[in-house]
């Protein structure tokens, strides 16, 4: 039987659970806040209001997600779609929208990807980017895209 004055033993079965708990919830916070959309200072819309302003004009809308992405969901009317991944993803916005002043809104999936591409965008000299943070698919910003039932276009792979 244990005495009280005996010093516990480094890896006793009730420390080695506690610490398997404290490690599975801490790499479960740094998931969790890992998957927490940057901080992005600047403008945004919902997605309601970005399928309308892409449609009358007044913006040029950017679906910044991957191709496979583009073929589950389809691209929401009125979006042009870039994949962020491309090394020359600045250079495909400029040869779309010349004026780095003019209104372009970013969006993804659920608002992580756009706010950093925001962020990104916003330091090489774009100077009015707008992130769309409820994404194609919803987020702590709102519903998304698909459950506003906005409208999309089926993707295309270029040929």
């Amino acid at each position: 039987m244990k005495q009280a004055n005996d010093p516990a033993p480094l890896f006793s079965r009730r420390r080695l659970m506690a610490g398997t708990a404290l490690a599975v919830l801490g790499g479960g916070a740094a998931f969790f806040m890992s998957s927490l959309a940057p901080d992005y200072a600047g403008l945004s819309l919902n997605v309601r209001e970005a399928h309308r302003q892409a449609v009358a004009g007044d913006i040029t809308l950017i679906d910044i997600r991957r191709p496979d992405e583009w073929a589950l969901t389809g691209i929401g009317e009125g979006a042009h779609p870039i994949d962020m991944r491309r090394d020359d993803f600045a250079e495909a916005l400029v040869a779309l929208v010349p004026d780095r002043a003019a209104p372009i809104a970013l969006i993804c999936a659920r608002g992580v990807r756009s706010a950093r591409m925001a962020n990104r965008m916003s330091r090489e000299g774009f100077n009015n980017i707008i992130d769309v943070p409820e994404g194609m698919l919803g987020s702590a910003a709102g519903p998304g895209w698909l459950a506003s039932d906005l409208p999309t276009l089926p993707y295309k792979e270029p040929t």
